[in-house]
């Protein structure tokens, strides 16, 4: 009982310290930390020639430096702009001999988002949004062990759709914070290749969900 009372106090005294930490009007926040991103785990059907294979395949984790930029009108209310390095994915192929990696691909997803903070009256500012994501894939190629046996021409689509996250911040000072997030992104891309000369299509469902944690500063 002593225990659970004294954390109970430290949690109480760590949201309560320095109140005036915060955001206001015109405060522009840059984060930058580990970002993950998964992909649903749904398989998405191979078409060879407009009929399907039977084959299947999904898209594995992956993970970069995520950054963010956030322009704050008042206490409230923010606009966000996400970013990132490169995020480099494996494309799983699976067959009646087993799972391959068939491919990797790498993309970026750029995401604008309108952010509503909720108070707190303390320094921890947890927010909601929402907003809109355009994913460009580029470096698309198919692993040795397939373009040997006649798979080429990999190109995969951009993609717009829409985002939602939940998160908080936590203000350690008047310019520093530490940022947690999960978002979800709409992410669907028409997926087109030639094996052997033959045309062929996947329609992928990425919709990864998102999770981020970021150190920010406050200028």
């Amino acid at each position: 009982m002593k225990k659970s009372l004294l954390a109970l106090a430290v949690l109480t005294t760590l949201s309560g310290t320095a109140l005036a930490a915060g955001n206001k009007a015109g405060d522009i926040v840059v984060r930058g930390g580990y970002t993950n991103v998964s992909p649903d785990s749904d398989t998405s059907a191979v078409f060879v020639n407009g009929a399907n294979s039977g084959l299947t395949v999904n898209v594995d984790d992956g993970a970069a430096l995520g950054l963010n930029l956030v322009y704050f009108f008042d206490s409230n209310w923010a606009v966000e702009l996400l970013a990132a390095t490169p995020f480099e994915h494996d494309v799983q192929i699976q067959t009646p001999a087993g799972e391959a990696t068939l491919a990797e691909v790498k993309h970026l997803p750029p995401t604008l988002s309108a952010l509503y903070y909720f108070d707190t009256n303390s320094n921890f500012k947890p927010y909601v949004g929402a907003g809109l994501n355009y994913t460009v894939f580029f470096d698309e190629e198919f692993k040795s062990d397939f373009s040997s046996q006649g798979f080429d021409n990999l190109d995969l689509d951009g993609s717009f759709g829409l985002s939602f996250q939940v998160g908080a911040d936590y203000h350690i000072d008047e310019k520093w914070s530490v940022n947690a997030s999960v978002r979800y992104i709409d992410i669907d891309t028409d997926t087109s290749f030639t094996a052997g000369g033959v045309p062929g299509n996947i329609d992928v469902k990425i919709d990864p969900y998102v999770y981020s944690l970021m150190i920010g500063y406050k200028f």
